[in-house]
């Protein structure tokens, strides 16, 4: 199992490093063009999903501690939050940016489209990687044909509950850290997604991102297409804008509220 762990982190530290020196790479060679913002982020989201796949791989085939895993989690979420620059790696999270007009329409359909391309890129060459047999766990993945199980272990209805709820959850903590300071903020968003894979892991993965979803849990058998664009398409993004409305709603009646109280004590001072 070390040995199965150490390849593992291996593997994840090389995506990073090489994700980020193709980030840098692009960023400048892209600079005068426009099209960097998107270069990064079909790069980020590559990192992400591969990333993923990889823990998923330690999880479920490799059995390891339910808490190595959570803090695996966390450490890789803190991991891609540094290193995105700027990227969303997730559709909801793009339509949560264009409705609050920080990118225009066409940007958050292009980013998505990004997004999506990544997710497959990814599916395509984590099992190139694992071909190499750099551990015992990746041997064994490839005589099993690199087959997967659905991650779904509960009705339906109840498997969209829980990706709607990590969705809302993460997406609110979110909307409250942005005016903390980056290198702060990643931490609380980490730590939410980790609360989110330890409350709902053992039921549908928690995975409440469409692109990502559709890189590491649509290959896999026991479930169809449509139940999966239920579960982790459509669930996160009610889950996302459920958090986006409620969190304007609460801002415009404080807002109102200030101003009442504001207009209450000018009138006493005049008085």
């Amino acid at each position: 199992m070390t040995a199965d762990l150490t390849a593992s982190l291996s593997v994840l530290l090389v995506v990073v490093a090489l994700s980020e020196a193709i980030r840098r790479f692009l960023t400048r060679a892209l600079a005068r063009t426009g099209l960097s913002v998107y270069a990064v982020e079909l790069v980020s989201t590559f990192q992400l999903c591969c990333c993923t796949h990889e823990l998923k791989l330690l999880s479920d085939v490799g059995g390891i501690e339910p808490r190595l895993a959570l803090t695996l989690t966390y450490l890789a979420s803190v991991v891609h939050g540094l290193t995105f620059r700027g990227a969303i790696g997730n559709p909801t999270s793009a339509l949560e940016h264009a409705y609050h007009e920080r990118i225009s329409r066409w940007c958050a359909l292009r980013r998505i489209a990004c997004q999506f391309a990544a997710a497959a890129a990814a599916r395509a060459a984590v099992p190139v990687i694992w071909s190499f047999g750099l551990s015992g766990l990746h041997v064994r993945h490839k005589l099993f044909g690199y087959q997967c199980i659905s991650s779904i272990h509960a009705p339906l209805p109840k498997a969209a509950a829980v990706e709607l709820a990590c969705a809302f959850a993460v997406q609110t903590v979110v909307t409250h850290t942005r005016s903390v300071e980056e290198k702060y903020r990643v931490h609380a968003v980490a730590a939410a997604i980790a609360t989110s894979a330890y409350a709902g892991g053992s039921l549908t993965g928690a995975v409440f991102n469409p692109a990502l979803a559709f890189s590491t849990q649509f290959p896999c058998s026991g479930n169809s297409f449509l139940e999966y664009c239920l579960v982790y398409g459509l669930a996160p993004l009610l889950g996302v804008m459920t958090s986006v409305l409620l969190s304007d709603k609460l801002a415009s009646l404080l807002l109102r509220k200030s101003s009442v109280l504001h207009q209450r004590q000018e009138s006493k001072k005049r008085t």
